[in-house]
């Protein structure tokens, strides 16, 4: 990781500009076969204090600063991964050292925009009160479902993505989190009704997607994440996620519909203080049209047999991540799939993970929001 950094105190904006390399949700969807590792991000960012108070802040690699002010504005271009800002959640959005699973990482009917390797190029602006923040995303979207190249005509296609965070006091010194989200995607997508209506009428032998893609058609969803702290060591975190379902899945997984949770438990315990141990349920579902388009014989760019047997896909999923020494980290995981007709079932695997503190501080968290283990 490179950073070129500028900072400035008092009433003066902040600016850095950071470059970052591969990280994980590794590669995004689907891996594409590279003689070289390419560069992932590289992004400019400014905060603008709108306060005289600070609080202190974790370095990372998508923010330097030690301490920013409570009331801020911060804006980030460049290359990134819409969730780096987006759908967040400190208990499930680490593929590293937290769940595997797609559906707990993120909400698996978020559609975000984002090439085959998971990356876009975007503008994201986001205000921070005490209480609350607010954020705004504009991001270009592939060319075709999963591509890797993006259409750089933002008049016909593009993400647009929207999310409130609250910090309620819902329990006496114990973190709550509210994040209400919502996505507009417009690109060349097509239509499950009238892939389905082309195959029924006999025009073609298969229902095709492809052929009825048409340019600047939409798809639009709503997410709600929450995250609340019990004790001390055990926290719990739900996900619930709907988009229209009426055109293509085009960037991340094929879920029209999902609820999901879970919790973690920190090993503090059983004397191991920077181990963690967590568990989450996750349940998808498809819209009506996507369901019979693949029923009838049609293909997604995840989904679909020749004649698709609808069913719910339920998943639980269970780590555990012990920590070595400093940075290195070893993990097992298993996933059980109780009904799983909408993908391929991944096995039960393990993991390794070597995380390099900085400065000595042990972080557990990949991504904008890094938990302090400390």
């Amino acid at each position: 990781m490179r950073n070129i950094t500028n900072h400035h105190r008092g009433d003066v904006a902040v600016a850095h500009a950071v470059i970052f390399g591969s990280a994980a949700r590794d590669i995004g969807p689907h891996r594409e076969r590279r003689r070289c590792l390419p560069c992932v991000g590289v992004m400019i960012h400014q905060t603008i204090p709108l306060s005289r108070d600070y609080n202190d802040a974790v370095k990372g690699h998508l923010g330097l600063a030690t301490r920013v002010p409570v009331r801020r504005l911060e804006i980030r271009l460049g290359k990134m991964s819409t969730v780096d800002f987006f759908d967040l959640n400190s208990i499930g959005s680490d593929s590293h050292l937290q769940f595997m699973n797609w559906a707990a990482d993120n909400n698996a009917a978020y559609d975000y925009a984002a090439d085959t390797r998971g990356y876009t190029y975007g503008l994201v602006m986001e205000y921070y009160d005490k209480n609350w923040a607010a954020r705004f995303g504009e991001m270009p979207m592939p060319t075709v479902a999963n591509g890797i190249k993006l259409d750089w005509d933002l008049a016909r296609a593009r993400g647009e993505n929207f999310e409130v965070e609250l910090h309620p006091s819902a329990f006496p010194k114990r973190q709550s989190v509210i994040r209400l989200l919502s996505f507009i995607n417009h690109a060349n997508m097509g239509s499950y009704r009238e892939a389905i209506d082309g195959y029924l009428s006999g025009k073609d032998p298969v229902p095709n997607i492809i052929e009825y893609r048409e340019q600047g058609r939409v798809k639009y969803g709503f997410g709600l994440n929450l995250e609340q702290k019990l004790t001390a060591m055990w926290r719990v975190y739900g996900r619930a996620g709907w988009n229209d379902g009426r055109n293509e899945s085009f960037a991340y997984t094929e879920v029209d519909r999902q609820v999901s949770f879970g919790s973690d438990l920190r090993g503090r315990a059983w004397r191991r203080k920077n181990d963690r141990a967590g568990v989450a349920v996750m349940i998808n579902a498809i819209s009506g049209d996507h369901r019979r388009y693949l029923a009838l014989g049609g293909l997604g760019f995840l989904l679909g047999d020749g004649a698709l047997n609808y069913g719910l896909e339920q998943i639980i999923e269970a780590y555990y991540t012990a920590h070595l020494w400093r940075g290195v980290y070893i993990a097992a995981r298993r996933a059980t799939y109780l009904e799983s007709r909408l993908q391929s079932r991944p096995r039960a695997g393990d993991r390794g993970q070597f995380q390099f503190p900085f400065r000595g501080q042990r972080t557990f968290c990949e991504g904008r929001q890094r938990i302090a283990l400390n």
